[in-house]
């Protein structure tokens, strides 16, 4: 009997080591291929000496690009395994099983990608710390929503950061080779950029409006990706962390669509839940989610003073390739240049809807509009500037809309 034992825990290691082994094969599959030269604007502010680093983003953004760039790089390569929370070894194999057994073949960096994919991940990641402190783990999460209730179990242990998609600046670098340095917004409003910076952007603005948010905008599919991002998160996603069924997930495609046809959207949730035979406040909810997975900004008012945020104001799409993508016959001009200005500016800053203009950022309040925009909805407020998206230069308190693309 004892032999027997011994044997089958035998044939189990075997077995551990042989699928180890094909982590490894794929991995290094992985960094032996090529990755751009151009990496994204979070790469410089992660500390990646700490033990335990998390990085959440919306699905496409290019979060797995960036370990593996860093991997290229930085990393001791014999030392290194990148592996992905969707492999098949992790149907019969823990997290903690591998931690382990990577430790005791010398391994010292652990990157694992889409981790929201396997149950009970922060459980594992806590003992993970604590039992192996020779060990750097990083791991990153498409779904905010369930990374957000996970890392509250780590909230003393793990490093968290949020990515966002290309700022403009960014798709400048990356498609067309353009390099340009990150400005303030008191910079952007003092005019600190040059009129030459940039040779015809309003060109270059145009063509990032529609597909220049996610690093793979070049792509012949692209719209066919985008709208799998979508559809991934809305029945995938935000169901599996809610665990919502069939009906309900279909409630949030429904919702999606109503916010896409009317953005800039001012929510009456109770209207929302009559149209989609709901609860007024399981409304509130799919909004919450929806937002924290990526596809919609919620704007609040700022009058909250000491009760914190205000009401929710207006409700966007997250970005403008989604207004293009979702709202094709309603992306009316003025809506997709509120989008942008949000997009590009709530990375860096609270932005709030002040009792007049459209947007407040630290203490300047911004009213967008086109090259004929008129002074009059701001003529009496200080500190408070026309944001015109049809012009290349700025003058007086007249800024052009591109130069908000240049703050991260």
């Amino acid at each position: 009997m004892y032999l027997h034992c011994y044997g089958a825990k035998y044939v189990y290691l075997l077995q551990n080591y042989i699928a180890m082994d094909k982590l490894y094969e794929y991995f290094y599959k992985l960094i032996n291929g090529s990755t751009p030269e151009f990496v994204r604007y979070i790469y410089s502010e992660i500390d990646w000496d700490s033990r335990l680093i998390g990085l959440t983003g919306p699905r496409g953004v290019g979060k797995t690009t960036m370990l593996l760039q860093h991997i290229q790089n930085h990393a001791e390569k014999d030392k290194t395994l990148y592996v992905n929370a969707e492999d098949f070894y992790f149907s019969d194999h823990k997290l903690l099983d591998l931690a382990e057994n990577f430790v005791k073949r010398g391994g010292k960096y652990l990157y694992i990608d889409e981790i929201h994919k396997y149950a009970e991940w922060s459980k594992e990641l806590k003992l993970i710390y604590d039992y192996f402190s020779e060990l750097k783990l990083v791991f990153t999460g498409s779904s905010v929503l369930d990374i957000k209730k996970g890392a509250s179990d780590l909230s003393r242990r793990a490093v968290m950061y949020h990515m966002q998609g290309l700022s403009f600046r960014e798709y400048l670098d990356l498609f067309h080779s353009i390099k340009m340095r990150i400005y303030s917004v008191d910079e952007i409003v003092s005019h600190k950029v040059p009129d030459s910076e940039l040779k015809l952007p309003l060109v270059y603005y145009n063509m990032y409006l529609k597909n220049g948010y996610y690093p793979f905008a070049n792509d012949n599919n692209f719209e066919i990706r985008l709208q799998q991002i979508v559809n991934q998160t809305l029945e995938n996603d935000i169901p599996f962390y809610a665990g919502m069924n069939i009906s309900t997930a279909r409630k949030l495609k429904q919702l999606l669509a109503i916010i896409a046809k009317s953005v800039p959207f001012k929510p009456n949730f109770s209207s929302i839940a009559t149209a989609l035979v709901a609860s007024r406040n399981n409304i509130a909810d799919y909004c919450d989610f929806i937002e924290d997975a990526g596809m919609i900004i919620q704007v609040h008012s700022d009058t909250g003073g000491l009760r914190g945020l205000g009401k929710v104001d207006k409700i966007y799409l997250e970005n403008p390739n989604l207004v293009y993508a979702l709202a094709s016959d309603n992306a009316n001009t003025g809506n997709v240049r509120e989008t942008f200005f949000l997009n590009q500016m709530r990375v860096k800053h609270k932005v709030f809807t002040p009792a007049t203009g459209d947007f407040k950022v630290q203490d300047f309040v911004f009213e967008i509009g086109g090259k004929n925009k008129k002074q009059k909805q701001i003529i009496d407020i200080p500190n408070a500037f026309v944001v015109k998206d049809d012009i290349e230069f700025g003058f007086n308190n007249v800024i052009p809309l591109w130069h908000f693309g240049l703050t991260y």
